[in-house]
């Protein structure tokens, strides 16, 4: 007689760590981007975010509704939360209200419910509604607040971020001197843009030391992005940016440990980890480099999304006495 053993969805977290615990913790890990973004760019992140956390609850109930499921545990779990939370420090803080809730409103809806839902989905869907407000709204999608504007009158001053105007400068043969004496560069990377990293980078480090996520995605995620670029700017340092300025610029280090350690759409297996990540890196730094975008870490992680079960096909740890 079969015997059949039902096993819920993913995320699998290990024992001790429920759902909820685990997401509530992701949001406390992001409070320090959240800090920094508002100290650089003006308090439109907030906006963003009282947009976007009502609409994502909304949307859920709505999905989870529509589906005949009891909406109350997973309106309470903070999954669609995180989800929002992840939308709303990706997108600039002076983007339209009404764009910030359709991007929220298509991450939810088609990035995870059209799937099945929490466990179901095999894209992140943060970056599914990121990339779709993208592709939809280059122009309102770039515009970024000066960091750091003068009188702290950000509407009044919006520019290229550094990953713009490095792309801008070589495309008008500027110098990387001459590049980098811009606005809108720091001493590492994105004037703004590098503190928000080193955020990030101790929310991240906040999750491994609580082992809510492996090293191995990370690792891999920024070892792409600064290997092609250490060896290209060897090579010709006029043309290509050092790994110092690719891995303080743009969302590296938030995609590295926030959105590419996603457990429903990430590889599973270590050294899948190693191999989607860096995947991931390398997509990223290559459209940073010649593509039409000045930062590819969604697109990375959507591509390395869609990768994921083929690499975990061919690197699942092989079966003892085989």
């Amino acid at each position: 007689m079969a015997m059949s053993f039902e096993t819920s969805p993913a995320p699998h977290v290990i024992a001790g760590f429920t759902v909820p615990r685990v997401m509530f913790q992701v949001l406390l890990a992001l409070l320090p981007v959240a800090v920094v973004q508002v100290a650089a760019f003006g308090p439109g992140l907030l906006l963003q975010m009282l947009v976007a956390g009502p609409v994502a609850l909304a949307c859920e109930a709505l999905a989870l509704r529509a589906r005949g499921r009891d909406a109350a545990p997973f309106l309470r779990d903070g999954s669609v939360l995180v989800t929002a939370a992840l939308l709303a420090v990706a997108v600039p803080p002076l983007l339209p209200w009404w764009l910030m809730a359709l991007g929220t409103a298509i991450a939810v809806l088609l990035g995870k419910h059209v799937f099945g839902g929490l466990g179901s989905n095999p894209f992140n869907p943060a970056m599914v509604g990121y990339a779709a407000l993208l592709v939809s709204f280059p122009l309102e999608m770039t515009r970024w607040p000066v960091p750091f504007a003068p009188e702290g009158d950000w509407d009044a001053y919006t520019g290229a971020t550094a990953l713009d105007a490095l792309r801008t400068g070589l495309g008008q043969r500027l110098t990387m001197e001459e590049i980098f004496a811009g606005p809108a560069f720091g001493s590492l990377g994105g004037r703004g843009a590098q503190w928000i990293n080193l955020a990030a980078l101790a929310g991240g480090l906040y999750l491994l030391a609580r082992g809510l996520v492996r090293w191995h995605i990370p690792v891999a995620v920024l070892a792409g992005i600064a290997l092609p670029a250490f060896v290209m700017h060897a090579i010709d340092p006029g043309a290509y940016a050092p790994a110092a300025f690719q891995l303080s610029s743009g969302a590296t280090m938030l995609g590295a440990f926030f959105i590419a350690t996603d457990p429903v759409s990430a590889a599973t297996s270590d050294r899948g980890r190693l191999v989607y990540g860096a995947g991931i890196g390398a997509i990223a730094w290559a459209i940073r480099t010649w593509g039409g975008y000045p930062d590819g870490i969604a697109f990375g992680v959507l591509l390395m999304n869609a990768a994921a079960p083929l690499i975990d096909r061919y690197t699942v740890p092989r079966i003892h006495g085989h």
